[in-house]
């Protein structure tokens, strides 16, 4: 009896560890992600587009995975500060929007995956070392390359072939801009422009810098896209139609929102599309098995209600080449 006994008692010490195993939930997934600006319209379409393809692919927030997101509206020091809050967290994936999201968040994490979006020229950079094959912990979808800027400037020069100067707009904190510049020179020199460049974090900023390349006649306007001129893409708009500045701008969203017009790609697709990485990489591929992709259409939409403000007649050989056409 004791022997028999001593087995039951055996038998039932080595199911137990098996029975609190079992028990065990599985650990929800986590995804962070680090945006541009929580109050903008635009923002919130770029996440909801990127949380619809999630879910296209079989992940809901709060069901199956837990998506952390923070904004850091464009912000150098609030993008820091918010990556190294998420590196805390530990997160299985992120998503980063911009350059600046991407650089803070390589800066804070060399172990966990990162998805970028709109990342502008990354292997120029130095952020990445190779499209195909990225290294380390990166992977994602560049923006523009910066010859995009040689097109924007010769699209001034075609609607409004009495420019020769031209201010670019940016913001401080965008390393990017230095690229644009430099390859809108290249081509401001064969056109005879002089390029004036243009760096805000305000509104009142930008007032007061474009009230004095006003001053002068004969004057344009590029846009280049950051967190900052998205935001108040309708304030610039509206500064650029005051001054009486014919202007080119990045994406779509500025020229319906009253920019002269946009030659850019879809940026809204470019979220979604972004969720496909996170799936594969919540499934165990490893970044650097998921080559960089770019842009693949680009877009012209013209403004015709913000020309007849500036009393610009745009050529109807333009216009015929144009996606949308606002009128």
């Amino acid at each position: 009896m004791r022997r028999r006994h001593f087995i039951a008692l055996l038998g039932g010490a080595v199911t137990w560890p098996v029975v609190g195993r079992a028990q065990q939930p599985e650990r929800m997934k986590r995804i962070g992600v680090l945006m541009g600006v929580a109050n903008d319209a635009e923002g919130q379409a770029r996440l909801a587009s990127f949380l619809r393809g999630l879910q296209e692919l079989g992940w809901t927030d709060g069901r199956n995975v837990q998506v952390e997101t923070r904004w850091a509206a464009g912000r150098a020091d609030a993008a820091r500060s918010y990556a190294a809050e998420l590196a805390g967290i530990v997160p299985d994936v992120v998503l980063t929007a911009t350059t600046v999201a991407f650089v803070a968040m390589q800066q804070a994490t060399e172990t966990i995956p990162i998805v970028f979006v709109q990342v502008v020229e990354p292997l120029k950079s130095g952020l990445v070392t190779s499209l195909s094959h990225p290294n380390g912990n990166s992977t994602g979808f560049t923006s523009f390359e910066y010859t995009i800027a040689g097109k924007w400037m010769a699209t001034i020069k075609e609607i409004a072939p009495a420019v020769v100067r031209v201010a670019v707009v940016h913001s401080p904190d965008d390393p990017s801009a230095t690229g644009y510049m430099r390859e809108g020179e290249a081509l401001a020199r064969t056109l005879g422009v002089e390029l004036v460049p243009i760096g805000a974090r305000t509104i009142a900023e930008l007032d007061r810098a474009l009230d004095e390349f006003a001053q002068k006649p004969n004057g344009g306007l590029i846009v280049l896209p950051n967190a900052f001129t998205a935001t108040y893409r309708e304030q610039i708009a509206a500064l650029a139609a005051s001054h009486r500045l014919p202007a080119v701008y990045p994406l779509r969203y500025f020229a319906t929102s009253g920019g002269l017009l946009s030659y850019g790609f879809d940026n809204i697709e470019l979220y979604k599309r972004a969720a496909s990485y996170v799936d594969r990489i919540l499934k165990g591929v490893k970044p650097s098995d998921l080559p960089i992709q770019q842009p693949t259409k680009f877009e012209l939409v013209v403004n015709l209600k913000t020309a007849k403000t500036l009393g610009l007649t745009i050529p109807e050989s333009f216009l015929v080449r144009a996606d949308e056409v606002i009128e």
